[in-house]
């Protein structure tokens, strides 16, 4: 079974895309006809404060809107879509509180909520929301996927930290799935680490089909090593841009133009530090229709499940549906 995934503008003003972009009825928009196309799932960012080289670019600031208060609305106007976040920044919010937004959504979507996390790959957002307070971003987020956890869990629920610790937190309603799936956002060791011994998946970013295997390789190994096995629907979703057209060169020229490329550039120093050779377009899913086909298989062969937060290399909300439409017509339905 092979997935699909589009990723929706939740916090993508001004970063995979223009200012503005899509306005937060678009927003919705952009999710209802995913399902209606076929698409599996839909994936929401997370960002709090704007970057300084978005500022930089755009005279007007971004809309940002929050991913769970975004997927608890969509949930309502979709049927069976899985609502994901790619990813939910940890170190942004409280677990007991993150527990309860997150178990909510859950049972009120009827148990379609996957929780992708991560750190978050820019520091100036977690330093502008706390300025006071020093933390290894990498050991927090730890603490917290065991927090959730334990509050998904246990009927009474307590955690003693090195940055978070509540105790006697009886928190109700649980998820409605046992376990609800946390998937450890980043390509970096510490987000494999994580997903080895705590996750039920991985969700990296712009990995060739190679360093995809590799990862999981080293999943699988860390997991041997703290004697944990993996569970069977250990979801490998990976995230990648989107340029489809009638040639390679026009889908290249597309890819090179838009701001999906200027965003993933931006991260050349952070998530994607050290795994790019001088091209992206090894990365990501550029060509023809029958090309991204053979990408996608070799995705497929490396132990992808899932395509997710698909970013479609387009400027306006009208060129993302046809573009959408058209990835549906070439890719989805041949998985259908």
């Amino acid at each position: 079974m092979v997935r699909f995934g589009p990723a929706v503008p939740t916090a993508t003003e001004g970063m995979m895309y223009p200012v503005p972009y899509a306005t937060p009825a678009e927003a919705v928009e952009i999710a209802v006809r995913a399902e209606a196309l076929g698409f599996e799932s839909i994936w929401a960012n997370d960002h709090l404060s704007t970057q300084a080289y978005v500022r930089a670019e755009f005279d007007d600031p971004p809309r940002f809107l929050d991913p769970l208060g975004y997927l608890a609305f969509v949930g309502a106007r979709t049927t069976h879509l899985r609502l994901a976040t790619c990813i939910l920044v940890l170190p942004f919010r409280h677990p007991v509180v993150a527990a309860k937004q997150l178990a909510t959504i859950d049972q009120l979507s009827g148990g379609r909520l996957v929780v992708g996390v991560g750190i978050g790959a820019y520091r100036e957002e977690f330093e502008s929301l706390r300025p006071d307070v020093k933390l290894h971003r990498g050991d927090y987020a730890e603490e917290a996927i065991q927090s959730l956890q334990q509050l998904f869990t246990e009927r009474r629920a307590g955690f003693e930290g090195e940055y978070i610790t509540f105790d006697d937190v009886e928190s109700f309603p649980k998820p409605l799935q046992t376990p609800l799936p946390i998937l450890s956002g980043g390509n970096g060791a510490g987000s494999k680490d994580r997903a080895a011994r705590l996750g039920h998946g991985w969700l990296p970013a712009c990995l060739s089909p190679r360093e995809v295997a590799d990862g999981v390789a080293t999943i699988h190994e860390t997991a041997a090593t703290v004697g944990r096995r993996l569970p069977e629907d250990f979801e490998v979703a990976v995230q990648l841009g989107v340029s489809m057209a009638d040639t390679q060169e026009e889908a290249e020229a597309r890819f090179r133009a838009s701001q999906v490329y200027a965003h993933l550039e931006s991260l050349s120093g952070t998530t994607l530090k050290g795994q790019q050779d001088g091209s992206l377009f090894g990365r990501n899913l550029i060509g023809t229709p029958g090309q991204i086909l053979e990408q996608i298989e070799a995705y497929r062969e490396s132990g992808v499940d899932t395509f997710a937060g698909l970013l479609f290399a387009c400027d306006t909300v009208e060129e993302t549906l046809d573009a959408m439409q058209r990835f549906s017509d070439h890719v989805v339905a041949e998985y259908a």
